[in-house]
């Protein structure tokens, strides 16, 4: 599949008329929870040519290329990255730290020596806590449920406990966020990531009652600090200019 991958990638370079600075997973595999048959979904970052920049009449900056099957490319042109960037999108953060990469520059290394200083623990705290709760909601609170949406929950819930105890971005797989789970909550998540990991697909079953217990309590302890946190200040764009210059220029 990396080979599938990559020559994908190469087409859409020809297609596009860009060139791809680098080229992760996202999603389960890269969170360490894949199914067997769960979809690849690769994420990018590129840049076009300077004049692409210079013109009035602008191009879409993110570039979806939906393939049958089981695999799904999408990416986001350079100047839409650093922009979200300045803004502590979490989704990007995931990105630039994911554990599976299929193709990169030296841009990466150069993102990775500025990126903590422009991640806001509030605006990753929000992203997470609004996923957990939208999927603890939707797919948790009857008898019956899905249950792979526990990792949907678990995950950003664990996530902003990292961010509230480190002051830093989450890690990409699930499994370095497990340290802090009570043990008995430990057992029950390792059984339900064995199940997950060696089928298809995880059947309907019957509510966890402890880890649902577990959940409404951690959103409530969440939501109280996080209403505790301080406003956070914005660094200015120059060191992002000069990357976004450096790439489009290169």
């Amino acid at each position: 599949m990396q080979a599938v991958i990559q020559k994908h990638l190469a087409e859409l370079e020809a297609k596009e008329n860009i060139r791809i600075l680098f080229a992760i997973e996202s999603g389960s595999r890269a969170w360490g929870f894949a199914s067997p048959d769960s979809d690849y979904d690769v994420r990018f970052i590129y840049v076009r040519p300077v004049t692409e920049y210079l013109k009035l009449e602008k191009r879409r900056d993110v570039i979806e290329y939906m393939l049958t099957g089981e695999l799904d490319i999408n990416g986001w042109d350079l100047d839409k990255a650093l922009k979200l960037m300045r803004l502590s999108n979490p989704t990007f953060f995931e990105w630039c730290n994911s554990p599976i990469v299929y193709q990169q520059t030296d841009f990466l290394q150069k993102l990775n020596r500025i990126k903590d200083k422009y991640f806001y623990g509030k605006a990753g705290l929000h992203h997470y806590l609004n996923m957990a709760g939208r999927n603890y909601r939707e797919y948790l609170k009857g008898d019956e449920v899905r249950l792979k949406k526990y990792f949907y929950v678990l995950r950003p819930l664990l996530a902003c406990a990292w961010i509230l105890k480190e002051g830093a971005p989450p890690p990409m797989l699930f499994k370095e966020l497990l340290a802090d789970l009570p043990h008995n909550l430990r057992v029950i998540v390792d059984g339900l990531l064995d199940m997950k990991m060696n089928n298809p697909e995880i059947a309907q079953g019957k509510k966890m009652v402890e880890l649902n217990d577990w959940i409404e309590a951690e959103i409530k302890t969440i939501e109280a600090q996080l209403a505790k946190l301080p406003a956070e200040k914005k660094p200015d764009w120059q060191e992002l200019d000069e990357l976004f210059l450096a790439e489009v220029m290169a």
